[in-house]
């Protein structure tokens, strides 16, 4: 069951009506585009159908991976950067307890390596995995990409030290390109390796291996997250004007021709932090080049309010609000009653804390608009595997027709070489 909702309310009246008719109108050329692997960066679209391609075999190697390594290890560091971290960061932050580590009890903790190049952080992993056993699930198209190079360089060594050259084999996953430089290194160590699709870039790449495997390890149900972005692409990928991916994406540029500049997406749930950081990178590097693209940023309601909020209100007019909704609850707190009644809040007393979340969000919604911040909800059922999937799905298609608007390539992210270049020219000079 196709569970998104969009909702435009506090949104289109900021702009033309037959400019958003005739907007998604000439933009289901662009998801025809999409859909058929003709547009811009076609031959990186292995994503688009990869919820009814992926095969059963993949799923079950990150199954069994997941069981071999339960019982055995505490836990599992996965080292990667950008789009081989986030999308399995974003989930697990999702789905976990928020007190507990990341993962399900009884299965490894997950944390993460390879993402920066702090020296402090990575001083701290080595002494917290002192008197751990783990393992290492190393994700990279390359190999040789520096941060998760150095990651891997230092805890490979590590394991060996302490559990041996045999034993570190059985401890070592790889994904990665079946050409590059990790691939190789894995092959003569005998490490295990997975695919990493050739035709899939890393910020569209969390329903492959690159997601699929730490998600099974964490204890989740990667069946369920394929089943959700299965629901999603029946939905999404027909070419009519009622689709709400493409109507989302019209309404991002027709705001940022009106010179809204920014996106904010926010969320009312702490469990959703990394799913905007996720965001960020899947927006941004897919629209920002050629002097063109929304900037993408993530906001946490209420929390924020407290400190953006005021220039959200009040500020310069340059931005619009995508906000991620969560419908229905799992849990229920309810406000007791207090004899002194010493705050005044009495008359909330039998409410729960979701409850007043859920007027929050909607006296946000109100306040911004009257401020002159068009908002869009898009909105999932529930927190869970099934829903991640298909929102995944969700944004993962709208950027890509929002792209294709804009007119840039969705696909590639020439400007992330540059810093990379210049890196490597001072480390050698």
């Amino acid at each position: 069951m196709f569970t998104i909702k969009l909702n435009t309310e506090f949104a289109e009246s900021f702009l033309p009506k037959e400019s958003v008719e005739s907007g998604i109108k000439k933009a289901l050329s662009h998801l025809e585009s999409l859909k058929n692997g003709s547009g811009a960066g076609g031959e990186m679209t292995g994503w688009v159908k990869l919820p009814t391609e992926i095969e059963s075999s993949l799923l079950e190697d990150c199954k069994r991976i997941a069981i071999s390594w339960r019982d055995k290890l505490d836990v599992v560091v996965v080292i990667g950067i950008g789009g081989s971290y986030l999308g399995a960061k974003c989930t697990l932050e999702a789905l976990s307890p928020s007190f507990s580590p990341n993962g399900k009890k009884g299965f490894p903790h997950i944390v993460f390596a390879g993402c920066s190049l702090s020296e402090e952080y990575m001083s701290d992993l080595l002494d917290y995995l002192k008197d751990k056993s783990y393992g290492l699930v190393v994700i990279s198209k390359s190999g040789t990409t520096i941060e998760p190079a150095i990651a891997f360089r230092l805890l490979r060594n590590n394991m060996i030290e302490r559990f041996g050259k045999e034993e570190t084999q059985k401890r070592v996953v790889t994904i990665t390109d079946r050409n590059s430089a990790l691939k190789k290194m894995s092959d003569i160590n005998g490490y295990y390796s997975l695919p990493l699709p050739t035709n899939i870039g890393g910020r569209y790449s969390v329903l492959s291996a690159v997601g699929l495997l730490p998600i099974s390890i964490a204890g989740f149900d990667i069946d369920s997250l394929i089943d959700g972005a299965k629901s999603a692409m029946d939905n999404l990928l027909r070419v009519e004007i009622t689709n709400p991916a493409l109507k989302y994406a019209v309404l991002r540029n027709l705001f940022y021709r009106e010179g809204k500049k920014i996106e904010i997406f926010i969320n009312y749930n702490p469990k959703l932090k990394f799913f905007g950081e996720w965001l960020k990178q899947l927006f941004g590097e897919s629209e920002g080049k050629m002097g063109k693209g929304l900037f993408p940023a993530s906001s946490e309601f209420t929390t924020d309010l407290h400190s953006l909020g005021q220039y959200i209100q009040e500020g310069e007019r340059i931005m619009f609000e995508t906000a991620i909704i969560i419908e229905n609850k799992s849990v229920a707190v309810n406000i007791p009653n207090l004899e002194d009644n010493y705050d005044g809040l009495d008359y909330i007393v039998g409410k729960s804390i979701e409850e007043i979340n859920k007027c929050a969000e909607e006296g946000t919604k109100k306040a911004h608009f009257s401020g002159g911040v068009p908002n869009i909800s898009v909105s999932i059922d529930k927190l869970d595997e099934y829903n991640l999937g298909a929102i995944f799905y969700f944004f993962e298609v709208s950027c890509a027709i929002s792209a294709y608007i804009l007119g840039v390539n969705p696909f590639d992210q020439p400007g992330v070489e540059v810093y990379k270049k210049n890196l490597y020219k001072l480390l050698e000079s």
